[in-house]
């Protein structure tokens, strides 16, 4: 069964890259008109050029999402053109490895305002709409080391953790709204920043993936585009695992 979202609006915030890019195409292929946000001019326009050539037709918004009120504004232009929010995906995230002993108080304020902060800040503009509308769809993109933690990324794992007390604190909040919050917790998925790391580090990580192998952005993608759905109506509050079988809960 495929899903349709025509008529629907989708916000992926860091979406020019990796597994937002992928949850972009997929979106729009659903018939999602979908926006996103970036920092990069230049990395940003590269992408949107490729994605045009492709035939999508994304909105894209230099929007820094630790911003609050600049959030404020993007979710202000988006709601004139395409339209009000329906579906939000808060992707944006930085990973800054660096045992606790070493980190400064900067760099835990950077992952924390960029990981964490960021969800609060884009879905704060979205909610009063979406209850009025008695309609939304959020997701909050969260990994494996927010689940079980990993050495160098109490940081990370931290802001990670916090995505998922902020799902199930809000999706009972608006469950009867007609809302639903979920988290998505990816493994170790074949991105461009995991495909930097040196091929030996790599085969290690795969190694403990019992798969056998890294997992594709279109496969986290295509597990957004079913929590999206109305097939989905009944799930909410969940932190959805994809991670080859790394680590189950």
């Amino acid at each position: 069964m495929k899903t349709d979202l025509s008529g629907r609006v989708a916000l992926i915030t860091g979406g020019t890259s990796g597994i937002g890019a992928a949850i972009c195409k997929q979106l729009a292929a659903s018939g999602a008109k979908v926006a996103t946000n970036y920092r990069n001019e230049q990395k940003a326009q590269k992408w949107l050029a490729e994605m045009r050539a492709e035939s999508y037709d994304f909105k894209i918004y230099r929007v820094d999402a630790t911003d609050f009120d600049a959030c404020g504004r993007m979710i202000g232009e988006i709601e004139k053109d395409p339209g009000p929010i329906d579906i939000l995906v808060n992707n944006a995230g930085i990973t800054l490895d660096v045992t606790l002993r070493k980190m400064s108080k900067e760099q835990w304020d950077t992952i924390l305002r960029t990981n964490l902060d960021s969800v609060f800040n884009v879905t704060r503009h979205v909610i009063s709409g979406m209850i009025d509308r008695g309609y939304g769809r959020i997701i909050n993109i969260s990994s494996i080391n927010g689940q079980k933690g990993q050495i160098g990324q109490t940081s990370y794992a931290a802001s990670k953790a916090g995505m998922h007390g902020f799902t199930m604190s809000l999706a009972q909040e608006i469950a009867r709204k007609g809302i639903t919050v979920n988290t998505v917790s990816p493994g170790y998925i074949a991105t461009e920043m995991v495909m930097a790391v040196p091929e030996n580090i790599r085969n290690q990580i795969i190694a403990q993936i019992p798969a056998g192998r890294l997992g594709t952005s279109e496969e986290v993608a295509y597990l957004v585009d079913f929590l999206v759905s109305d097939r989905a109506n009944f799930i909410t509050g969940a932190d959805l695992t994809i991670n080859g079988g790394q680590h189950m809960m």
